[in-house]
């Protein structure tokens, strides 16, 4: 899809704009003009003054080659997702709330036989549709593609650019494999079954993992203005301290963000205890050792984080990425929401995996961000709907480097806009912008999606893809792709009971805190 050409005009007319800074409640009525895909102003009257033919500033005489009435309409900032997995799309409804260990085996490419280029571009599609149509304008893909093809790097990557949306791109690594992440495994699985043991990556064979990447980062530095370059480690436990420096490095030197996740469940936290003596059994500790603990890196989930972890974190810069909805389903625990903010901490928002969350819906996510922090605390507090929302845009937006490009509504920055019917159920009466569309909003709403100034939704469609054909065609694929999911869902069950013997073991061992039940704050 190119770029807006420098004389394409468009004026978003007459909708409530929300502004972060401003009247969060019932945002002002005004007009958003946007040239080129950057935004030239945000102000009232622009609309009218041109009806009267009376002089705009930034128009001198030029005119608008759209014209959006947004009336009844409120025009916001476009969501930015901000851990989010292409590689299981089409497995959307495919589990149940199952322990994450248990469903890393059932969900993720290792366990899966290659896929094909097709199946790699249908799936991109489809996740990027359901973000675009959910109001979300860039999403950060820390994707697996297990085994490693370039082929379906790129069929992912030039999905994402006809689709249109805006990308921070990761390729998830690790050198450490899965089998040996995992308490107990090697203990309880015998020896002839282990070979189906795998984490959420495996070590890519025969490849030097820090020059591929800075090969892959120079290769792809100037791609396209909506696709940027990421790091993924897929978490500290399963990346060596070898990889992790060189990421270091790499980030450094390139100004690289780096995304990976870390104590997800209580299994990632326990393996750190175990495995990383010389850190004090703190992944954290470890990150900062290698160079990676800084304003650069972003940290999904963090569930089963400490306080002086916590602590450490905000005196860093990093940023923690929540995502409550697929921790509650894969039974991860809930996350310390409050004392992240007490201490400072950027707190960015992701929809997560297909799999495990089941839909990428930041309605979803922004409500119980908003709402987990009373199983804590049950006096009143932090975050409330304007803090959710700040976390779903801005808070996004600085985890890749894009804090001023995108995630407000600002001249000068990017055109990611999301139009929301007002006249939607969800709003009647309008009583808080920000309130209803935290707790109401289901997302039904979203009308109209604007990326770099670009319309890419329209009428709640895509008009960049052919929708029905997309649908038709993962129709196909899912023949093939049932046919796989059945042989490993077999697999796994046949391995069941020394699983599930790991996992018991790893609920008994005390780590010294609470994330499951209650005690949020130890």
């Amino acid at each position: 899809m190119p770029v807006p050409a420098a004389d394409t005009i468009l004026l978003i007319a007459g909708g409530r704009v929300y502004d972060h800074e401003g009247n969060v409640d019932l945002p002002a009525i005004a007009d958003v003009l946007v040239i080129g895909g950057t935004i030239a102003a945000v102000r009232a009257g622009i609309a009218a003054a041109l009806d009267r033919g009376d002089p705009v500033p930034e128009l001198g005489a030029r005119r608008p080659t759209e014209t959006i009435d947004a009336a009844g309409h409120l025009v916001m900032p476009g969501f930015v997702n901000a851990h989010y997995h292409s590689h299981d799309v089409l497995l959307k409804g495919v589990f149940e709330t199952i322990p994450l260990e248990l469903w890393v085996l059932s969900a993720l490419p290792p366990s899966y036989p290659k896929r094909s280029v097709a199946e790699i571009r249908a799936r991109t599609l489809v996740g990027a549709m359901e973000c675009l149509r959910g109001g979300m304008t860039t999403v950060q893909d820390l994707a697996t593609l297990y085994p490693y093809d370039e082929a379906h790097l790129e069929a992912a990557l030039q999905a994402y650019e006809d689709i249109g949306i805006r990308c921070v791109f990761a390729l998830q690594v690790a050198d450490v494999p899965g089998v040996k992440s995992i308490p107990f495994w090697d203990e309880v699985v015998p020896a002839d079954r282990r070979g189906a043991l795998s984490g959420a990556v495996e070590p890519f064979r025969g490849i030097d993992l820090p020059q591929m990447l800075s090969g892959l980062a120079t290769q792809h530095a100037e791609r396209s203005p909506r696709i940027t370059w990421a790091l993924g480690p897929t978490s500290p436990e399963r990346c060596s301290e070898h990889l992790l420096g060189s990421m270091g490095d790499l980030s450094r030197n390139r100004q690289l963000p780096v995304y990976t996740h870390i104590y997800e469940s209580k299994a990632m936290t326990l393996i750190a205890r175990q495995t990383h003596a010389a850190d004090q059994g703190s992944l954290i500790r470890y990150l900062d050792r290698v160079g990676l603990l800084n304003a650069r890196l972003s940290l999904a989930h963090s569930v089963w984080m400490s306080r002086p972890e916590i602590e450490q974190i905000g005196a860093s810069g990093a940023n923690v990425v929540l995502n409550p909805v697929g921790n509650l389903k894969t039974r991860s625990g809930v996350a310390p929401i409050r004392t992240y903010l007490a201490n400072g901490v950027n707190v960015a928002l992701g929809c997560d995996n297909c799999s495990c969350s089941d839909s990428q819906n930041m309605f979803q996510s922004m409500k119980l961000y908003a709402s987990l922090a009373a199983i804590t605390h049950p006096e009143p507090g932090p975050p409330t709907a304007a803090q959710a929302l700040w976390s779903a845009t801005v808070g996004g937006a600085r985890t890749a480097g894009l804090e001023g490009r995108v995630g407000a509504l600002r001249p000068g920055m990017a055109a990611d806009i999301t139009l929301i019917d007002l006249d939607d159920p969800s709003f009647v009466p309008l009583n808080s912008v920000a309130r209803q569309l935290v707790f109401t909003e289901s997302g039904r709403g979203v009308r109209t999606v604007i990326v770099d100034g670009r319309v890419v939704v329209r009428g709640g469609k895509l008009t960049t893809i052919d929708e029905r054909a997309l649908r038709e065609e993962v129709a196909e694929l899912m023949v093939e792709l049932r046919h796989d999911i059945a042989q490993v869902v077999d697999r796994n069950a046949a391995m069941m009971p020394w699983l599930m013997e790991a996992h018991r073991r790893t609920w008994a061992t005390d780590i010294g805190l609470e994330r499951y039940i209650g005690r949020g704050d130890d």
